[in-house]
């Protein structure tokens, strides 16, 4: 099952668009907190909101399934979206609206994105610039749609078997989290493998 979140990040007027294609292909929208001042302005209808509602204080409205936290809590509001989603089913959600303004909301939602990976559900953050996702163990194909393509250690020691289809491919190296080897990289055909032998990456495409 498909869910986009819709968080309380930045909305660049040129993801517009993009978020409103999210927004069709999606079994579930979930709006977090200011996320739903975005997709009111959208015409995007959520099936869920949720937060502390900190940062929106608008009316909110009936008919919509509701779940009010208060702020002092654990989560932040993307985590519970993310719980959400993942306790009905989700496998693959798309969190948009996640970056921008306070760096230490960027990087809750960058840990969100280990989270979901923990619990079985492929999630990655988008916006206008950047695809970011995380991957751990295992053999993964990612198609080329951006022009960067970066590969970063998250936990301390990454082991890379296989990184190819790209400028800079790495066979049997160990990426660590204290050196960012992989940045900059780029796709050169249609799609790049990754193959990590143990560890965790973050895989960031961006223009």
């Amino acid at each position: 099952m498909k869910c986009l979140i819709i968080a309380g990040g930045e909305l660049h007027t040129d993801f517009r668009s993009a978020l409103t294609e999210f927004a069709s292909a999606a079994d579930m929208v979930i709006c977090a907190d200011r996320g739903y001042a975005y997709a009111l302005e959208l015409g995007i209808v959520p099936d869920v909101l949720l937060g502390d509602f900190d940062s929106y204080t608008g009316e909110l409205p009936e008919g919509i399934e509701l779940h009010r936290s208060v702020p002092e809590k654990d989560d932040t509001d993307t985590m519970l979206a993310v719980k959400l989603a993942i306790s009905r089913g989700a496998d693959e959600i798309t969190l948009c609206c996640a970056l921008g303004g306070r760096f230490d909301h960027t990087m809750a939602n960058v840990q969100t994105l280990v989270y979901a990976l923990e619990n079985g559900c492929r999630m990655t953050i988008a916006d206008s610039s950047n695809t970011i996702a995380v991957q751990g163990a295992g053999r993964r194909e990612y198609e080329r749609s951006r022009r960067y393509f970066s590969v970063f250690a998250y936990t301390p020691t990454a082991e890379i078997k296989e990184l190819s289809g790209v400028k800079y491919p790495l066979r049997d190296h160990t990426l660590t989290a204290s050196f960012p080897l992989g940045v900059s990289n780029e796709i050169t055909g249609g799609k790049a493998v990754l193959d990590v032998a143990s560890g965790t990456v973050l895989v960031v495409e961006s223009e």
